[in-house]
């Protein structure tokens, strides 16, 4: 399998992963069809630039058998670009089981010259007791190694496909197998089949089970989910099934997620719901339609909601997936842009639900491997969470480890940030320096700790903006790491003297009541000065 990787920020990553009909770019949404009744033509779905579809594997072999093998599934759906088939995954999750065994499901799936085959699994789904959920992953894992074995005998034999040519063991020519990461709410169970199917030799890895906790909006425990299967394999792909609402893409993405599938574009044009950059809204509840896509610049509510109800539904869906498009697009330029973090806040603004899984952000460390230690724009900072973004965390360790001139400097003088960088080229710091010519200068910020003038040029404390005027902004409690920052900041250095020109912000962390949390600064019993535009005058 060949996986490019071009971009990234978060764990979020454009990438190129090669199939055996083309390039497939990534982060890629992937529209589930149904391999007979297709409400929306391929080729509507090509022409919006979704250049993958699933289909049903299971559905196809039970409903053309042996001509499906003869003619391929690129025929049997009249689809020419990448396909991803399932091998009946969900009707097991809805029925228990199916009547066909996993290798003879796998050698269809091979032998309708499937792009990216899933083995036949055993959905957790979600809810289920441990020793069930258990012997679900275990059930999954022993379909996986029949697969592949029933896959590799079959080359290893010579035996030849319905192209006339013999199997080989190229496996960047040949179709990339998936492996069905189960385990749901049980974190445990989710590590090991991922590790498992890993050693098994699968590039591409797939998390089942999420649509159930999406449908409950717990997206804390998707997020869960996600982070420990890319912290157990952090390079392959990972592909997240059933993923199909908007809200939920840039999370998807930002976490570690390369592609994602779902029949939601359909399902909810059923169902008369309407989506939106921040969800979806039932038709019937519109009183205008808030997008130009061509379906909503065609029609007015009115005459939308009053189609025929076949009419309608497809109306609504080619709209769904003109919205889920451009989600993705929003995304990838996002990533471009090194603002997913930012973006990823925004979209998680529309639901509480959101805002609990990005709370979670704060303990996810491996998504600052993927944020480059430069970006082109400023960062910008909104709230208290943002203090936990990659950048953020990465300056304060830089500075955790700064002596100031190998600890030669007793007075450290503090003052507060503002939007001009770097802090040494402000006329502040002039006069600081002529008045402390001995001392140790810093600014100080709510989300990046103590800055060093010596590094006030670097990023992000040179590449940054902030709110200051929010009342979050002023209250310590919102601030733990930059209590860290200081404290450490003190430890690492002989400072003998301090002074600080406090503004709201800092005046309470200096109160009594702080103290506390900053033992070494209550010994020194620092001279605290109220900050005004002449404060340089008065110390």
């Amino acid at each position: 399998m060949s996986f490019e990787v071009r971009c990234t920020d978060l764990a979020g990553r454009i990438g190129k992963l090669k199939t055996p009909h083309g390039n497939l770019e990534t982060p890629a949404f992937i529209p589930v069809i149904h391999p007979i009744r297709q409400t929306i033509t391929p080729n509507f779905l090509k022409s919006l630039g979704f250049n993958a579809v699933i289909t049903n594997a299971y559905i196809t072999l039970k409903h053309y058998g042996d001509e499906a093998r003869k003619r391929g599934i690129h025929d049997i759906i009249k689809y020419d670009g990448v396909i991803m088939t399932d091998s009946g995954g969900y009707q097991v999750l809805e029925y228990d089981s199916i009547d066909v065994e996993p290798t003879v499901m796998a050698i269809f799936e091979n032998d309708i010259r499937s792009d990216i085959p899933v083995p036949l699994d055993k959905p957790t789904g979600y809810g289920l007791k441990y020793e069930k959920a258990r012997d679900n992953v275990e059930q999954t894992l022993k379909n996986a190694r029949e697969t592949l074995n029933a896959i590799e005998g079959r080359k290893s034999k010579g035996i030849k496909n319905n192209t006339g040519n013999k199997y080989h063991n190229d496996d960047t020519n040949g179709a990339i197998w998936v492996g069905p990461v189960q385990g749901a709410e049980h974190s445990d169970l989710v590590k090991y089949s991922a590790v498992a199917l890993d050693k098994m030799g699968f590039n591409l890895m797939a998390i089942g089970s999420p649509v159930e906790l999406m449908e409950a909006y717990e997206f804390a425990i998707l997020a869960h989910m996600i982070a420990i299967v890319k912290r157990a394999i952090p390079a392959k792909p990972i592909h997240l099934f059933g993923a199909g609402h908007p809200i939920t893409i840039p999370l998807a993405v930002a976490l570690g997620c390369d592609m994602f599938d779902s029949a939601s574009y359909i399902l909810y044009a059923k169902d008369n719901r309407y989506m939106h950059s921040n969800g979806t809204t039932r038709l019937e509840d519109l009183s205008y339609l808030p997008c130009q896509c061509p379906i909503c610049t065609a029609y007015s509510i009115k005459e939308l909601f009053y189609l025929d109800r076949d009419s309608r539904i497809l109306e609504v869906a080619k709209h769904n997936l003109y919205i889920l498009k451009a989600e993705v697009n929003a995304v990838k330029q996002a990533i471009v842009d090194g603002r997913l973090w930012e973006y990823v806040m925004q979209k998680a603004h529309a639901h509480p639900k959101l805002m609990e899984a990005m709370e979670l952000f704060k303990t996810f460390e491996y998504l600052g491997e993927g944020t480059p230690i430069f970006k082109r724009k400023a960062v910008f900072f909104y709230d208290p969470i943002d203090q936990y973004r990659p950048e953020a965390k990465r300056f304060r360790n830089i500075v955790s480890k700064f002596a100031s001139l190998k600890n030669k400097k007793k007075k450290l003088v503090l003052y507060p940030d503002s939007d001009i960088h770097p802090f040494y080229s402000t006329r502040a710091f002039l006069q600081l320096v002529k008045k402390f010519p001995d001392a140790q200068i810093c600014t100080y910020s709510p989300f990046l700790g103590i800055i060093p003038s010596e590094i006030s040029d670097i990023f992000p404390a040179a590449h940054n903006l902030s709110c200051k005027r929010s009342t979050n902004h002023n209250d310590p409690k919102n601030y733990p790491s930059f209590i860290e920052s200081l404290d450490r900041f003190i430890v690492n250095n002989n400072f003998e003297e301090i002074i600080i020109v406090a503004n709201t912000f800092m005046r309470q962390i200096v109160n009594d009541q702080h103290y506390n949390n900053l033992p070494l600064i209550k010994k020194l019993n620092p001279k605290v000065f109220d900050y005004d535009h002449d404060i340089i005058t008065k110390l």
